[in-house]
């Protein structure tokens, strides 16, 4: 077999996952992940792999695939990313969201970031190194899944479920939204590159909330009413102030970033210094309830006997238990509350040989990097995977410019990713292999 560069095939294979339609708007009546997951499977086929496409659904479907280690006897590694994007208006964009065009040194469109670029770079990496025939020292198991838009119910969740087999002997795990760089002001008047790491996960609640009331004749005094009562539960909610926690992970990501011990009174002060990352971090110094959706009625002059609201709640590992005590505490006596969707948090202690293999890989490519723990506010598939007892973590490396807002590009307008910054994370992933 002629072996294959990765750096050269990385864009390419970004590019044309792209192009595939897997919009996901969590009603199973999207395109599916199926004709990816072929393509997938396809690119893993040809350089001697044997893939597995598993479809939870008509059209949902996931690949499956194992490289054998040198050492079998080691506990195996997953990397994870799934094939499906959320959905899109294309007027917004300067390039279309399919069209997966190379322009101004970036590749455009939907799932760049989040998260065809990582399945891409999974791949290329794959590819050459089966191509020249070097196999890693642990067995790793490749997953691309289905659904993680949508919570992964006929994706991990599916899988983790109905074939845990795949996953046997995996205990660790490298996943979405970790190992990218931000640019930060150092204390001699530089410059530093930290490299972010995902080592924990805000857990989930989508809330339907539910008041009932005594319907009646718009015009006349009702004190059952269904929509006054939801309507204050749901300012409570919305208006809370939720107390600081810092978690082992921010406070260790505040410790890394600041280079001094930062308390929960100064945590605020500190995330305004943070400039692009004061959005993404600053929703993990605690709880939120964000209220979503509101239905109630049918005409002006009715007063309704019910109401609904939503509400995307968000609770930080170890808080779970308060975080309910106080919603239903807000909601009071008259207000019902329901799950949508439900998941756990996870956190991982930031250290041990994963964790040294990602710092060194990302050190051997950038001498001056330095790799520190946060928290995701939102989810990934290793929620899922954690269920089968694996610890993960979000890796995949990127080298971004110092004013790319990176993380307002998942789920934004113009999502793109720096050609660059692939060929960096296909050698950093590289080499991590080696290390792990």
């Amino acid at each position: 077999m002629t072996p294959l560069n990765s750096e050269d095939e990385v864009v390419e294979l970004c590019s044309d996952l792209i192009r595939i339609d897997s919009t996901n708007a969590g009603d199973n009546n999207g395109p599916g992940e199926r004709k990816a997951a072929e393509y997938v499977a396809e690119k893993l086929a040809e350089v001697g792999l044997e893939p597995r496409i598993f479809e939870s659904d008509a059209g949902r479907a996931n690949v499956i695939a194992r490289i054998e280690g040198t050492s079998p006897e080691r506990d195996a590694l997953l990397l994870h990313g799934h094939l499906d994007v959320v959905p899109f208006n294309a007027a917004d964009w300067r390039h279309h969201p399919l069209s997966g065009e190379v322009a101004d040194g970036c590749v455009w469109g939907r799932g760049a970031v989040d998260m065809k670029d990582m399945d891409a770079m999974i791949l290329a990496v794959a590819r050459q190194r089966l191509s020249e025939g070097r196999r890693p020292p642990r067995d790793i198991v490749l997953a691309f899944s289905a659904d993680e838009e949508a919570g992964g119910h006929y994706g991990a969740q599916w899988l983790v479920e109905k074939h845990p087999e795949v996953f046997e002997g995996c205990t660790e795990a490298i996943g979405e939204v970790g190992g990218f760089s931000v640019t930060m002001d150092s204390k001699d008047g530089g410059k530093r590159r930290l490299y972010l790491i995902e080592a924990a996960e805000k857990g989930i609640a989508w809330m339907r909330l539910t008041a009932k009331g005594r319907a009646g004749h718009g015009s006349m005094l009702n004190d059952e009413n269904a929509v006054t009562e939801l309507a204050e539960a749901v300012g409570r909610l919305g208006r809370y102030e939720w107390p600081v926690r810092l978690t082992p992970t921010v406070q260790a990501f505040f410790d890394e970033v600041f280079e001094v011990e930062v308390k929960a009174e100064d945590a605020e002060a500190a995330v305004a210094e943070l400039g692009l990352l004061a959005r993404m971090i600053g929703a993990t110094l605690r709880n939120t309830t964000n209220p979503t959706m509101l239905e109630a009625g049918y005409k002006a002059n009715v007063i309704p006997q019910g109401a609904v609201a939503h509400v995307d709640g968000r609770f930080l590992p170890g808080y779970e238990d308060e975080f309910f005590q106080t919603i239903d505490e807000l909601l009071g006596p008259n207000v019902t509350r329901e799950f949508v969707y439900h998941d756990v948090a996870v956190e991982t202690t930031f250290k041990g040989p994963l964790v040294k293999a990602m710092a060194d890989a990302l050190h051997t490519e950038d001498p001056g990097a330095k790799t520190v723990p946060y928290t995701l506010s939102g989810g990934t598939d290793l929620k899922a995977f954690s269920r089968l007892g694996i610890q993960g973590y979000g890796f995949a490396p990127l080298q971004l410019p110092p004013d790319l807002d990176f993380s307002g590009m998942f789920h934004g307008i113009d999502e793109r990713v720096p050609v660059d910054s692939l060929r960096f994370g296909v050698r950093v992933l590289d080499r991590f292999l080696d290390y792990c």
